[in-house]
């Protein structure tokens, strides 16, 4: 692949990355208005108590062939479809022994109404393991507009449902059904835009190359899974169904944040890198550079969001959830290394080495569990602290890892990293002081996000930002053709 051409792709896939999240969470953000002032706390944390489980029966359906699959040097109809009936299969089974456990779930949590909601939201699992080789196609060849549309259509579907049946009283089911029509939905456009079609052939032998990569994969997604549900857990066994509802909130909009910015890079990172991988220079300085633009969304979204919580999550979902907004403002601080140490993972992933992958974050997940179990009697906020400060602390593990790998030093990583969170950092002080006297919430967040908005890009051209420069260039030559 030439440079040129791989810089093409990579800025086309970025641009349409971008787009696609960017109206993926203002769709999300549209349709968790509507449910959040329908519903309350105590339906939010009816189904965060649930999450958990499905996220790990979907990563153990999903069996981290999609990476797998994207990282084969040559592919053919057979790997697809292997995947497809295993992941299937597995779902199928998968599902069985969850309704039957469903019980034991409501007594873990002494919610007795959980089993029945148990058994019908783990459907959605099931029914998103028939689109997973649909998915990998379209993520191995770039097709990030397919895959932009299916998701885009998939939100506006369940949203329209969620709020529907939320508005007709039918509380934490209008949540569970949503999550089924999304991913109902996704599978239908999935099958529809991809060219790749199942086939009644039942061969397993192609996931035998697989599953030594894709194995490590598993056992990273089922503890990433454990990590970012940690506190919902937690939460659910040593406090009242309304702190986990406070928490969800708080870190649905903290994620519909760090999403946007992670699923931008994502959607190129991993193919781009391991098309690569045998060239380090190259790849180094393709690293660096998604690295610098991870930066410069990363962390003036992030701590903007921060900035603005109290008065977001009153002026949207009313004061009911002020209580989140405390929440959401620690968490967006470890939100803007997130998007970071997804794309540090994902050029390990890209070397091949999925077992530095899995064993980086098993250790993070046990010091998580560690702190937290330690930590709970001293209060929800004393947790968050903690957590996020090991989050951003174990991005040094993940630079070590990328250091032996592609041999980037620590001052390099942060001579990209660190002027964008400095000028973020002033940016968002700056803001905070000149709008202390505004009490209006309409007039305080207004003026918050015009006069960071307009500060940042101003810092960034003053200070001869060439990251900054190019992505205006682009964006020009694109607008003239």
């Amino acid at each position: 692949m030439a440079e040129q051409s791989l810089k093409e792709k990579t800025a086309k896939g970025l641009l349409w990355g971008g787009l696609s999240n960017g109206i993926q969470q203002l769709l999300n953000l549209f349709f968790g208005i509507f449910l959040a002032r329908a519903l309350n706390p105590e339906d939010y944390g009816m189904v965060g108590m649930l999450s958990i489980f499905s996220l790990i029966a979907g990563a153990l359906q999903e069996s981290g062939f999609t990476a797998a699959l994207a990282n084969k040097k040559e592919i053919s109809h057979k790997d697809y479809n292997a995947v497809f009936w295993f992941s299937t299969g597995l779902s199928a089974c998968l599902y069985l022994i969850l309704f039957f456990c469903a019980p034991l779930i409501a007594r873990f949590y002494h919610t007795p109404e959980l089993t029945a909601l148990a058994r019908y939201s783990f459907l959605g699992f099931f029914i998103a393991s028939l689109g997973i080789a649909h998915s990998a196609y379209l993520f191995r060849n770039l097709m990030v507009k397919q895959k932009a549309t299916a998701l885009t259509i998939g939100l506006i579907v369940s949203g329209t449902v969620g709020i529907t049946m939320a508005y007709n009283g039918f509380s934490y089911w209008g949540i569970a059904t949503q999550s089924i029509v999304y991913v109902a939905t996704i599978d239908l456009c999935y099958l529809y835009l991809s060219p790749w079609r199942p086939t009644l052939c039942l061969d397993f032998k192609p996931l035998k190359g697989m599953i030594a990569f894709s194995s490590k994969l598993l056992i990273t997604n089922i503890f990433n899974h454990i990590n970012n549900n940690l506190f919902t857990v937690i939460l659910g066994k040593f406090y009242s169904g309304q702190e986990v509802g406070y928490f969800t909130q708080a870190n649905k909009w903290n994620q519909m944040g760090h999403t946007l910015i992670s699923g931008t890079v994502n959607s190129v990172a991993q193919p781009v890198l391991s098309s690569l991988s045998d060239e380090r220079e190259r790849q180094q300085r393709a690293f660096r550079k998604m690295l610098r633009f991870t930066a410069l969304l990363s962390f003036p979204a992030m701590l903007g969001l921060s900035l603005i919580a109290p008065e977001l999550i009153v002026l949207t979902i009313t004061e009911k959830w002020l209580p989140s907004a405390s929440i959401l403002r620690l968490l967006c601080i470890g939100g803007a290394f997130i998007p970071i140490t997804n794309l540090y993972s994902n050029l390990v992933i890209s070397k091949g080495k999925s077992n530095i992958y899995m064993w980086s974050t098993i250790c993070l997940g046990l010091t998580q569990l560690t702190a937290m179990l330690c930590l709970y009697p001293y209060g929800v906020h004393a947790m968050i602290n903690v957590y996020v400060s090991i989050n951003i602390c174990w991005l040094l593990i993940w630079h070590y890892f990328v250091w032996r790998q592609i041999r980037l030093s620590l001052f390099a990583a942060l001579k990209d990293i660190f002027p964008f969170a400095l000028i973020a950092i002033t940016i968002m002080a700056i803001t905070h002081y000149i709008t202390l006297g505004l009490s209006n919430l309409y007039l305080l967040m207004t003026a918050k996000i015009t006069l960071a908005g307009m500060l940042y890009p101003l810092l960034l051209w003053l200070s001869g930002s060439a990251t900054f420069r190019e992505c205006l260039r682009y964006l020009v030559r694109k607008q003239m053709r």
